[in-house]
């Protein structure tokens, strides 16, 4: 057990410094957002006008909103919303683009042809537009959102899958699975995958920042979670009339999504940096 805790730190040692101070600052937020009904001061919608428009202080960290709501709990429990979602639709773009993109380019011919037409059609497309595009559709909340951004987002996936697997399919461990008659699924799912995914799991350090950043501005327009649900977006938004006078609502929740952003987008860098997105033979 030590010895296993001991290589494990050595590891962690081992990372680049940008991935290190990364994943850092996004276990702190992350922690701090999941456990939010543990550590929340107040309820995140419980209004108390008495209290309203309060700077930060020492009983409310972040100040309260023009209807005496805690800012800091809004702010939690909306992150914690914010990551939930932001994990889901990356982790569904990256399974179904992978999956997408390794088959087409296994295969060859006709499914490479048509995987390939889609993503090159899904990609040229303005990506907030495909969004409001569905949101228009499906009606205003965090659904149709969700389904704008991964109805968009598989496309680049399976783009830098079908790139790997040109290489790979070629192969000698690949030819010589095809000679032992192991089926496609085997060969896709046990040989293939493990080799095309390391590009991708690279990019969705990105993707999970500009999936974030997407889903704040969407709420932000009012398309994504409706009130009172708590949402960084919607938490800014609501803060926007009273800027001049209390700016704790907008900017201590922006500067929270900043901090979260460039957390991701170190561990992003670190991650290119050291080549983990290299292929194994």
């Amino acid at each position: 057990m030590d010895s296993r805790r001991s290589r494990a730190l050595r590891r962690v040692k081992g990372l680049p410094r940008e991935v290190q101070v990364g994943a850092t600052i996004v276990l702190v937020i992350g922690f701090a957002a999941l456990l939010a009904p543990v550590i929340a001061p107040y309820e995140p919608n419980a209004p108390n006008v008495l209290d309203s428009l309060l700077p930060p202080s020492g009983s409310h960290w972040m100040g309260t909103d023009f209807v005496g709501r805690d800012v800091f709990s809004r702010v939690l429990y909306g992150m914690r919303a914010d990551l939930l979602i932001v994990l889901a639709v990356t982790t569904i773009g990256f399974v179904v683009g992978t999956l997408a993109g390794a088959v087409a380019a296994y295969f060859g011919r006709w499914p490479d042809v048509i995987v390939s037409r889609v993503a090159d059609t899904a990609i040229a497309l303005p990506f907030l537009v495909v969004v409001l595009a569905i949101v228009a559709v499906i009606g205003a909340g965090t659904l149709g959102v969700c389904l704008g951004i991964v109805a968009v987002g598989w496309a680049v996936y399976a783009r830098i899958a079908r790139a790997e697997m040109l290489a790979l399919r070629e192969q000698e461990f690949i030819l010589a699975t095809r000679a032992l008659g192991y089926s496609h699924t085997r060969i896709i799912l046990r040989h293939v995958l493990p080799n095309v995914a390391h590009s991708g799991l690279t990019y969705t350090t990105m993707d999970s920042v500009s999936n974030l950043v997407a889903l704040a501005a969407m709420s932000y327009l009012g398309f994504g979670a409706q009130p009172p649900a708590a949402n960084l977006g919607s938490i800014i938004a609501s803060g926007q009339p009273y800027l001049l006078t209390a700016w704790w609502i907008c900017t201590l929740p922006a500067l929270l999504l900043v901090l979260l952003g460039i957390g991701i987008g170190l561990i992003g860098d670190g991650l290119t940096g050291r080549g983990l997105n290299t292929r194994e033979g």
